[in-house]
């Protein structure tokens, strides 16, 4: 078995019994972030094979302080599939979770491909149907989220689950660099956001993402759902705890952890 395999294993299995793991980069302190982005998709393409379906992206360290806590550059993204979604105002049963944190973002659906290696913000604008509310609930494997890039890359991004609200808007109908979100702890205000801190526009982001993805031939498909990345810092969440956003003009969603 090559690391590639090795490493893709380690993580389904931290998925599967619920226990982080050592960092990968602990494991292999060598390890390149194209080597972990082929972990990542060995790992999606096996729960493709066992029934799953991709249903879209999400884009994550898209903010400056993320960026910085690991030492990185520039974003990465990881697969949706359609076993992570959580209905607006569901429970996610905290046996489906590890060390979960809960972000608020902003939703594209799109209503054209966006494929190739010039993708620019405005492209994605006009392939967008709409966009939504949305929270993203990010989840590590590996233990203690002692986590660099390649990790979580290989992670699938941190991935978890992900739930949708609110109201569909067309982009023309608000501005998204400025709109603004308030996320809700158990009714109390954890922080705020504004599209900006996402790149500077949330499309950005998905223009950003479409480019990475012309590099492994992988296009964003028309009815995908993209998350463009977290608006404000990630919240830790426990049993119990309920989440809500309520975003400027878009609406809320909101959901709940219980034992």
């Amino acid at each position: 078995m090559d690391k590639t395999a090795q490493f893709s294993e380690l993580l389904a299995q931290a998925e599967k019994e619920r226990r982080g793991v050592s960092p990968l980069t602990e494991l292999d302190p060598n390890i390149t972030i194209e080597e972990a982005y082929q972990v990542q998709l060995l790992t999606i393409q096996k729960k493709v094979d066992a029934g799953q379906k991709v249903v879209g992206k999400k884009i994550g360290l898209t903010s400056l302080a993320m960026q910085k806590l690991l030492g990185v550059d520039q974003p990465d993204y990881g697969h949706l599939l359609d076993g992570m979604v959580v209905e607006n105002g569901g429970a996610i049963s905290w046996n489906r979770v590890l060390q979960p944190k809960v972000e608020a973002e902003v939703a594209f659906v799109l209503k054209k491909d966006l494929i190739g290696s010039k993708v620019t913000a405005t492209d994605v604008l006009m392939a967008t149907e709409y966009v939504l509310p949305a929270l993203e609930i990010v989840d590590s494997r590996v233990a203690d989220w002692k986590i660099k890039l390649q990790d979580t890359v290989a992670d699938n991004a941190s991935s978890g689950l992900y739930g949708l609200g609110g109201k569909p808007l067309t982009v023309d109908q608000l501005d998204l660099a400025q709109v603004g979100v308030v996320l809700y702890k158990n009714g109390e205000i954890m922080n705020t956001g504004v599209g900006a801190a996402a790149l500077g526009h949330p499309a950005t982001c998905v223009a950003w993402l479409a480019n990475k993805l012309s590099e492994f031939g992988i296009p964003l498909k028309a009815g995908e759902v993209i998350l463009s990345g977290a608006l404000s810092a990630a919240v830790n969440a426990e049993p119990g705890d309920h989440f809500q956003a309520r975003f400027a003009h878009l609406g809320e969603v909101n959901v709940r952890f219980i034992e």
